[in-house]
């Protein structure tokens, strides 16, 4: 999986863990595709200031995978569905598990 998809998915599943700044530039830079200097003209901070924020916040978001498995977890689930799906399992109780899974 693509670094940035990988932490992308981690602020969604984690973000909330982060103080607001720390969610905020996360997702400029991983979601909104901006610039470590984009962000940093932005918020009136450097460029390095940016990257040292984004880098302990990436290595808190991997601290809680770490932990938590939420992801590997997630990952789990849509591969067995998958296979469920390739086998022609009840449609309805697949639809059900997605539903309560929220996918």
């Amino acid at each position: 999986m693509e670094e940035k998809v990988r932490i992308s998915i981690l602020l969604e599943l984690y973000g909330s863990l982060l103080t607001e700044k720390q969610y905020e530039y996360m997702d400029l830079y991983y979601n909104q595709d901006l610039s470590l200097s984009e962000i940093g003209d932005n918020e009136d901070i450097t460029r390095q200031a940016v990257r040292t924020i984004l880098l302990k916040s990436k290595k808190k978001l991997e601290e809680y995978e770490s932990k938590l498995k939420f992801m590997q977890k997630e990952e789990k689930i849509k591969k067995c569905i998958e296979e469920l799906e390739e086998t022609n399992a009840d449609k309805k109780i697949l639809k059900k598990i997605k539903q309560q899974i929220d996918f």
